[in-house]
């Protein structure tokens, strides 16, 4: 994984926790799985891992070659699977990767995610993550979810005490509010929010803004979910044809706009959707046309 600390002037890069550069379209793996139930619709399990083995091998291999480095995965994705996919299709990780994995989430069925922060299985989690990943190091750890039940101190610290033990590079929270995100950061610096975030879903807009002020990645993901506005006669669709890029490509540049801190984490297993998707970093949007898709997608 990435040892690069070279500060770096180019836009299109972000220095995560002030000394990893990371490419600002990154890859996120939740999709490459399969059922039981559809795999990219909203009511996908995540539960076992891909059928074409190959072909998923292959698309985080042409991901890392298009220019990808930021891969985004979690313990939860298919019960430890997604980790093993990425590094069976990655490792030895070169010096341009950043891998981010989550813990926290447990799945004792196809349908159920639930928050467990017990810091003893935290740490366990983390101890099959770097097995599963075949890395001595995470680059970016994230609290899955936090649990209500378990003091954010206690959660947050067993994660900085893996940090302190150098198997742990940066930590990360996932679905908090700014309340949440600032208890955290009493007990450890947080290099990451990652939240649903998109053109239409705006909720976290707060966290947006406190995250922007300290530093911290916003990584949003379903970065690319825009229901009806979509539509080929849609304000996102009219904006991209005045730019020359394609409806998904538009939703990516607002993201990336809208701040410098935002790294949106589009999944997809098309390697052309894939490529698509990286073309958003040369799509640039006018003040006006940022302005016009806040406004007329809401």
């Amino acid at each position: 994984m990435t040892n690069n600390t070279t500060p770096s002037t180019d836009t299109t890069i972000f220095q995560l926790g002030g000394d990893l550069p990371v490419r600002r379209v990154g890859y996120g793996t939740m999709r490459l799985a399969d059922g039981p139930g559809d795999p990219t619709g909203p009511e996908a399990r995540i539960w076992t891992a891909p059928a074409d083995r190959a072909a998923a091998v292959d698309l985080l291999r042409t991901a890392a070659e298009a220019g990808v480095t930021l891969f985004d995965t979690a313990d939860a994705y298919a019960l430890g699977a997604g980790e093993e996919l990425l590094a069976e299709a990655l490792h030895p990780y070169g010096d341009g990767v950043a891998v981010a994995t989550k813990v926290g989430v447990v799945r004792p069925s196809p349908t159920e995610w639930v928050p467990l922060g017990h810091p003893a299985y935290l740490r366990q989690q983390a101890e099959l993550g770097l097995r599963r990943l075949r890395t001595e190091r995470i680059d970016l750890l994230y609290l899955h979810r936090l649990d209500e039940n378990v003091p954010v101190a206690e959660q947050v610290g067993a994660l900085k005490r893996l940090q302190e033990e150098g198997k742990v590079r940066h930590i990360g929270l996932s679905e908090v509010t700014v309340e949440q995100l600032t208890e955290a950061e009493a007990t450890a610096p947080i290099a990451a929010v990652q939240n649903l975030y998109n053109l239409a879903t705006r909720d976290h807009e707060p966290v947006v803004e406190h995250t922007a002020g300290r530093g911290i990645a916003f990584v949003p993901f379903f970065p690319v979910a825009m229901g009806g506005h979509a539509g080929p006669d849609g304000p996102v669709a009219r904006v991209a044809r005045e730019v020359g890029a394609t409806p998904s490509q538009t939703a990516l540049a607002w993201l990336l706009h809208r701040a410098p801190h935002i790294l949106p984490i589009p999944g997809t297993s098309s390697a052309a959707h894939l490529v698509e998707n990286l073309g958003a970093l040369d799509v640039a949007l006018t003040e006006e046309q940022f302005a016009r898709l806040a406004r007329e997608v809401s």
